[in-house]
This record gives C-alpha cells, sequence and structure tokens, in this order.
C-alpha cells in the first residue's frame, strides 16, 4: 500500500503538499477530490469536505498541510525542510504563517476578480471528472460560488482591492529580488517557509491563467522559483545558506508581514481571549468575529479565525523556548526588523491545539 492524497490542482493547500512531498521523495498516489471521493471517503474520515487529506501507507489519515510535513519530517530521514538556526528557523516559520493565512487574501482576490469564469471550469472538472464540459460549467457555478462569497469575509472589496493589489504587487518585486540571488528563501533547499508561500503563489497566483500573466509579466524570477518548487527535479537536494544567514532581500518581506499581518493576529488574539471567557465549555468556531486590518494604510475588516494564531503559535513557541544564546541571537535578529516588537511582545492568554482534525483550546 502507498500513501494516497486526496487533493485538486486548484486548492491552494494541495499545491503546498504535493510539492513537499515531491522534494522529500514520498512514494504517494494522488487522488482527485472529486463529489464521490469527498462523500465515500474525505467527511466519513475527516468530518467535514476539506483537501489535502493523506492516508499513509500504515492506516493513519492526516488532515492539514503542516500536519502533512511534520508527519515526515518526523519519520523519513535526510534534509529537513526545518533549518536548526534561529533566525533561520524563525523566519521560515514566520513566513509559512504569512503565505499560508495572509497571502489567501491576494490568492482569492485575484482568482475571483480576474479568473472566475475559468475556475467555475476548473471546480466544476474536479468535482466531476467525466461530465461534458458544459455540465462542469454549470456545477462548477454552483460549487464555486460559495467560494466567490468568502472574498468579503476576507476583507476583499472595491474600497481595499487597490491597496491588496498594491501590497501584493511590492511583495512580487520584493521576492523577485531575493530570488535573482538565491534558488529559494534561505539557500538551494526549500524551507517550510518556502511551502508556506507556495499555496497561493502556486495554486491562485501562478496556475490561475490571468494571475499567472501578472506574476510572469512582473516577477518572472518569482515564476521561475513556483515552478523549481512544483517541478522538483532534485529531491533532498540543497543547502540553507551558512553561519544562520537570513538574507537582506527577505527583510522587506518580513517586514511587510510584521506590518499587515501581525497587528491584526494580535487583535485576533484579544477577541479569542473575550469569546473563550465568555463560551468556556464550546469548540472553537471558524472565526471569533470580524476584525480590523490594514494594509497600505487602507483598513478593512476581516474574520479573525483561531487557526491562524494556531499557525503563529509555532513560531511563538520555537522562539520562547530558545536557550539564552540562541534567544539573544533571535532577539538582536528581530531588533533589525521593523514592526517585530508585535511579534516578540504577542499575548495569546490560551494556547491552542490541532487534535482529531479539529483546532481547540489546551
Amino acid at each position: 500500500m502507498t500513501h494516497k492524497l486526496y487533493a485538486a490542482p486548484l486548492s491552494l493547500y494541495s499545491g503546498k503538499a504535493r510539492a513537499y512531498l515531491d522534494w522529500k521523495g514520498i512514494d504517494y498516489e494522488e487522488i482527485l477530490s472529486s463529489g464521490a471521493v469527498y462523500k465515500d471517503i474525505i467527511i466519513p474520515k475527516v468530518g467535514r469536505p476539506v483537501i489535502p487529506v493523506l492516508d499513509t501507507d500504515d492506516g493513519q489519515t492526516i488532515q492539514d498541510t503542516t500536519c502533512i510535513i511534520d508527519h515526515f519530517e518526523a519519520t523519513i530521514a535526510g534534509p529537513s525542510v526545518y533549518p536548526d538556526t534561529p533566525k533561520q528557523r524563525l523566519t521560515a516559520l514566520l513566513l509559512e504563517t504569512y503565505g499560508d493565512e495572509w497571502l489567501v487574501i491576494p490568492a482569492m482576490h485575484y482568482r475571483w476578480n480576474y479568473n472566475e469564469e475559468w475556475v467555475y471550469g476548473e471546480f466544476g472538472a474536479t468535482a466531476a471528472p467525466d461530465a461534458s464540459k458544459q455540465e462542469q460549467l454549470a456545477i462548477g457555478r454552483e460549487r464555486g460560488a460559495s467560494f466567490k462569497g468568502f472574498c468579503p469575509i476576507l476583507g476583499i472589496n472595491p474600497q481595499t482591492i487597490p491597496a491588496i493589489e498594491a501590497s501584493y504587487e511590492a511583495l512580487l518585486a520584493d521576492l523577485d529580488a531575493h530570488f535573482a540571488v538565491h534558488d529559494y528563501l534561505l539557500g538551494s533547499r526549500p524551507s517550510i517557509g518556502d511551502y508556506g508561500l507556495i499555496g497561493p503563489l502556486y495554486a491562485h497566483l501562478y496556475r490561475d491563467p490571468a494571475s499567472g500573466e501578472i506574476m510572469k509579466r512582473l516577477a518572472p524570477r518569482v515564476a521561475a522559483w513556483v515552478e523549481r518548487m512544483v517541478d522538483v527535479k532534485a529531491p533532498l537536494s540543497g543547502e540553507f545558506l551558512p553561519d544562520d544567514e537570513v538574507p537582506q532581500t527577505l527583510m522587506p518581506v518580513l517586514e511587510r508581514m510584521m506590518g499587515e499581518q501581525m497587528p491584526f493576529l494580535q487583535t485576533s488574539a484579544d477577541m479569542l481571549a473575550v469569546w473563550s471567557a465568555a463560551n468556556p465549555d464550546a469548540e472553537l468556531p471558524r472565526a471569533v468575529g470580524m476584525a480590523a486590518f490594514t494594509v497600505e494604510g487602507i483598513e478593512g475588516q476581516r474574520i479573525a479565525p483561531p487557526f491562524s494564531l494556531w499557525m503563529l503559535q509555532r513560531a511563538l513557541e520555537y522562539y520562547r523556548q530558545l536557550e539564552e544564546a540562541d534567544k539573544s541571537v533571535a532577539d538582536e535578529f528581530l531588533s533589525t526588523i521593523n514592526g517585530a516588537l508585535v511579534f516578540r511582545n504577542f499575548a495569546m492568554e490560551r494556547p491552542l491545539a490541532f487534535e482529531n482534525f479539529k483546532l481547540g483550546l489546551r
């Protein structure tokens, strides 16, 4: 029996899992998450319609890309996507959080405001691969409508769209400058930070045709990095930069994260504390309300999902558990990043745990 990955080409997080499995040299079979697969396999195993889901060759079911990656990092020998040194490890964890949980905003904006008709066909082809093109388009419109409906609650609206596009184009410029020098974020080996970024930057922003044209035109080196990530030529190869170096070319990316995402996450953590005090025995909701955020000086409101805090918690716990010498190195590094004080002083009353396919308070 081989590992089975239930996934889809248009899925943001499927792209992250697939790229990692290919680099790690994992023997797996990808199974398209059609309507029948959701009904007969995914929902009975996981309890809700979500991808990617991985069935291991020894019968375990794993949901969430970070959990899939961490499973193989713990069980398969060889080079790791987690750097050993404090600055690089912290950078990689932060950028995984940024890609996974923040770049979903431009990913969803460009998908639904630049590629809508094309994506309906993709949804239909995934749900009903044997149907006719016309049938797939009708099915896709029905399935895709709910995803398009997420845009307003993600903070995507006529007031914020110009700022979202300006921020994304600036990010592309920063990453393009970085990839002019380095193959990956931290050297010639992909890190967990690269896998955080590849989800949105591949499945939505490269693969969707109108978005892909924008990326290739504005940031051809970012497009080339996407191609390296998803078309793995040499599994388990490459090295992180020596001496715990974090390239200066990544500083604008980290500062963008600290300026845009980190204040929003602190607001979300404050809202979670209020919610958990008022609902001590309740299951965590997908969001604990609508929180303010600011991009390029424009304010908006979007859902405050506890899952984003679980992702950030990985970086926080790594940082706070460092031994004194490494902690000092990390503090000195963070002091050079504008806005990083919000991360260093981050307050989250209750830690979170993701167990049995559910997020909850520890």
